[in-house]
């Protein structure tokens, strides 16, 4: 199945970020990849644009279209070489959505993506700033530490 969306991989952890067109995908992927990496992080893309998403012992497995893998569209400027991943596991969506959309404080929401059901999050399209401390409280990483 093909999925208009990218996919990031931040660790072990697997992230689609679903939007409309130039809603940020791209832009909220690379930020992620670079704030996680500079905590010393694997962070890598796995496709961008567009994804190919399969179920597998019902989780989802997204991978890059052979002629866009490796590649990032940099808004105005066009596709540029990246450190990717070939494949990775979904465990969380990101919706990106017009912020007169976002609820201030959000119930628990799913998503079904190749017949799997993910947990998803919504946050406000092109506002990058807002978004990765939601990501980072999200996956439980610095400045958001999970405690036992």
């Amino acid at each position: 199945m093909n999925l208009h969306g990218t996919a990031v991989l931040v660790g072990d952890r697997g992230i689609l970020v679903t939007g409309a067109s130039g809603s940020g995908k791209t832009t909220l992927a690379l930020a992620i990849v670079a704030r996680f990496a500079e905590q010393g992080r694997l962070c890598r893309i796995v496709a961008d644009d567009q994804l190919l998403v399969s179920p597998h012992h019902g989780r989802v497995v997204c991978r890059a279209p052979a002629p866009i893998a490796g590649l990032a569209e940099v808004h105005g400027i066009g596709p540029r070489a990246v450190s990717f991943e070939p494949a990775m596991v979904a465990d969380l969506v990101l919706r990106l959505v017009p912020a007169a959309q976002m609820e201030r404080f959000q119930a628990d929401m799913v998503e079904l993506v190749a017949g799997c059901t993910l947990p998803r999050i919504d946050l406000a399209e092109r506002n990058v700033a807002a978004a990765l401390p939601i990501v980072a409280s999200r996956l439980g990483l610095a400045p958001f530490p999970v405690y036992d």
